[in-house]
């Protein structure tokens, strides 16, 4: 479908602070939300099955070889670890999985692997599933498909004008051969990017209408958390209010994709998070991201759930990659899914939750982070900033020269 507003709108609506006026908007986003998808939802949740490492220069990214940050660490998970992290995103209520690696590709080695853990995942959950691995050749693609993947994620992170300023080692033309051969080969797209990496808000316009243009199946948005010893890591986070009028905009300009809350939501929007909900989302990535933390299943099913949307899993989730749990009403209590999941293991829930351990990915404790020995010149010549500044991951600041390699995480 077209979008629902004009460039020229789009630029008036990016210019508006005003609260009433983004109220007004917000509501606009809802009605266009709930024509197209009912009380439907797409909850996602990941694991981070590779880690750290990456030769890539991208300014957001503490996995950088240029970033003066510790590398946050873990060789390519084993099959077995990757179903381990499925099952438990599917006891939290989770619809879909994402397997998601670092860097712009895999060893062959590690790529068999991942196959593994997809066919392991198909054949043992009910989840729809998703993989971000980097470029992909058509070849890649198509296996990943065999294996069973569904939807595969690949950014384009920020607007073409803007892009050099946030990578030079990843040409954005390379962005959308690999989103060709995503579709060449029969799967579903998934394109969004990242927010407050200091574009204006005419390359946001300019962001989304490209994004309309390509047209993907999914929509992640992220709102940049900055990164200690990163290009961006000085940036100051968004203004709760400003990250929500762009989401309705965003809405606005791409109706039929089906659009999710991603990273740094709960550092830029935090008590917005349910209004931005209703800004147009379909969803969010439940729990944890690759690095940094999030919220808890539990708070991510409430934010829809209090505006009467389904948060319920349907018996062929895995074979629908698209959202299938609408009930086609907006009032009303939504099914416990995490209490449905376990009643039908055991006709005793309770000893169920006693016994079960739902162990999301956790960056907090099963990433270890590594100095850099060496850290080259960002090839763009910017600086990396940020350094001292506190993480919600740790708490506190590190203080500016002090001991920590290059002023990354203490772990």
């Amino acid at each position: 479908m077209p979008p629902l507003i004009t460039r020229e709108e789009a630029h008036r609506l990016g210019e508006i602070e005003d609260r009433a006026e983004i109220e007004a908007l917000v509501e606009r986003a809802w009605r266009a939300r709930v024509e197209r998808f009912g009380d439907a939802t797409d909850m996602c949740s990941l694991v981070n099955a590779k880690s750290g490492g990456c030769a890539e220069d991208c300014g957001f990214c503490a996995q950088s070889r240029y970033a003066e940050a510790d590398t946050p660490l873990h060789a390519m998970m084993e099959p077995e670890q990757v179903l381990e992290h499925a099952r438990a995103a599917e006891a939290a209520g989770a619809h879909r999985f994402c397997m998601v690696t670092q860097g712009q590709g895999l060893s062959r080695r590690d790529f068999d692997k991942l196959l593994e853990g997809v066919r392991l995942v198909a054949r043992e959950t009910g989840l729809k599933r998703c993989a971000s691995v980097g470029h992909l050749s058509p070849a890649r693609a198509r296996a990943l498909k065999e294996a069973g993947v569904q939807r595969v994620h690949h950014n384009v992170e920020t607007a073409a004008s803007y892009y050099p300023e946030v990578s030079t080692t990843v040409r954005y033309e390379g962005r959308l051969r690999t989103i060709d051969a995503l579709r060449d080969a029969g799967l579903e797209t998934c394109v969004g990017g990242i927010l407050n990496l200091g574009e204006t808000r005419a390359q946001r316009v300019e962001m989304a209408f490209e994004l309309a243009a390509i047209d993907p199946t999914s929509v992640p948005i992220n709102l940049l958390n900055p990164r200690p010893g990163t290009k961006f890591g000085d940036r100051d986070v968004m203004d709760p209010w400003e990250a929500v009028k762009w989401i309705a905009i965003f809405r606005l300009i791409l109706p039929d994709a089906l659009f999710r809350l991603c990273g740094g939501r709960v550092e830029n929007l935090g008590e917005l998070q349910e209004i931005a909900v209703k800004a147009g989302l379909n969803g969010v990535m439940m729990g944890n991201f690759l690095t940094t933390l999030g919220s808890t299943p539990d708070e991510d099913r409430a934010l829809f759930e209090r505006h009467g949307l389904n948060v319920a899993r349907q018996p062929d989730n895995g074979s629908n990659p698209r959202p299938d749990n609408r009930s086609g009403w907006l009032a009303g209590e939504t099914p416990d899914v995490v209490g449905d999941h376990l009643a039908v293991a055991t006709a005793d829930p309770a000893e169920a939750i006693r016994a079960l351990d739902v162990r999301l990915w956790d960056p907090a404790t099963q990433l270890r982070f590594r100095r850099k020995a060496n850290v080259p010149p960002r090839p763009d010549g910017a600086p990396n900033r940020g350094r001292g500044r506190p993480t919600r991951e740790h708490g506190e600041a590190i203080p500016a020269g002090a001991d920590d390699g290059h002023g990354g995480p203490q772990r």
